[in-house]
């Protein structure tokens, strides 16, 4: 436990981010855009047609949580952000397309890291899935894909908006029926970490992709590059 900050002593449960923080998005959706792309011939590179797709997706998440016109769900916002972006780039696709490479997000593999810290974490503290995801999917995830065997999991869909919105983190801790404080965010978005800040959750920012923080007075407790520092540091 990292000595510098006596609050973490009191935390029994670790909340995990899964799509990023757990699962490697890019690693497992940038080879199925690939070939998408080369089979429309189209112009724009892969990697940055994924960036701009995961990029649109957020929006989308922000934009259905501030209409609050009822929640749309992730995979939605997911086929809405890839539309927008085979749009942008001029790229003609059928409904047919879409639901076809929509099926790469059945597939996600984790980051290779995490499996080992979360063996090291497991029985030391509770284990919950805190995600954007569906509650059929992140199930189908965790059965198939995952197999880290939380104690919880517990969607977005129970508060009906998308992190980092407050609802998200106060239903996480009234589901769990343990205090704010007591619990852990595990994030590698900076985002996450802010809003369980501002709920009173602890913050673990994973930062695998050497991005600052965001500016706000809602930081981090400390942070770590993968699953293996993280384990390291709550030793």
């Amino acid at each position: 436990m990292p000595s510098s900050n006596p609050a973490l002593q009191q935390v029994t449960v670790l909340t995990f981010d899964i799509f990023g923080t757990v699962l490697d998005l890019t690693g497992s959706m940038t080879p199925p855009g690939k070939r998408f792309l080369e089979r429309k011939r189209a112009a724009v590179d892969g990697d940055v047609f994924w960036d701009q797709w995961r990029a649109r997706q957020r929006i989308e998440q922000y934009q259905d949580s501030l209409m609050q016109l009822g929640h749309s769900g992730y995979l939605e916002t997911c086929r809405r952000a890839l539309v927008y972006c085979l749009r942008l780039n001029g790229i003609a696709f059928t409904d047919g397309e879409v639901r076809d490479l929509m099926e790469a997000w059945q597939n996600l593999r984790p980051h290779p890291d995490v499996a080992e810290g979360m063996r090291r974490l497991k029985g030391r503290y509770k284990l919950v899935a805190l995600s954007n995801g569906e509650q059929p999917y992140l199930e189908h995830l965790e059965r198939e894909r995952m197999r880290f065997g939380f104690d919880a999991i517990i969607s977005v869909q129970q508060a009906g908006v998308f992190k980092p919105h407050p609802a998200v983190y106060r239903t996480g801790a009234m589901a769990l029926g343990v205090e704010p404080h007591r619990i852990l965010m595990v994030a590698a978005h900076s985002f996450d970490i802010m809003g369980a800040r501002a709920c009173g959750y602890r913050g673990a920012y994973v930062n695998r992709y050497r991005l600052p923080y965001e500016e706000s007075p809602y930081r981090p407790d400390f942070e770590v590059r993968d699953f293996i520092e993280l384990a390291d540091a709550l030793d």
